[in-house]
């Protein structure tokens, strides 16, 4: 088992940065790709952002590329998203996920682990 604990939600205005932290525990060595989820209300939950755990490598949506910068620490096995140029869209609940087997790097279904979200609102 893997557990996750998101940190560094809040309130914003627009064209703010802010810094979302995902701290992982249990058994992280069989994780291989750490994402970013989020869901606003009514809306579906979608990708955000995925990070390969051995090499760094990283996705990214087309809605925050070049905007948000997910980033790595495996020696304090930690995963931060970066999120800068916010706009009122991108309020939401943001889920930070763990998987340890494979599948699109798109889709939750393919993450097995789910922290409990940390709520982003941006206001305009």
């Amino acid at each position: 088992q893997v557990q996750l604990v998101e940190s560094g939600g809040g309130l914003v205005q627009a064209g703010d940065s802010l810094t979302l932290s995902c701290a992982a525990s249990g058994r992280t060595f069989s994780t291989n790709v750490v994402a970013w989820f989020r869901q606003a209300p009514g809306k579906e939950r979608e990708f955000v952002a995925a990070i390969t755990w051995r090499l760094g490598n990283t996705v990214y949506s087309d809605s925050v590329k070049g905007r948000f910068t997910i980033s790595r620490n495996s020696g304090k096995n930690t995963v931060a998203l970066q999120m800068n140029s916010l706009k009122p869209d991108d309020t939401a609940v943001y889920y930070c996920a763990a998987r340890d087997s494979s599948g699109s790097l798109y889709t939750s279904r393919s993450y097995n682990y789910w922290g409990q979200g940390t709520q982003v609102t941006v206001s305009s």
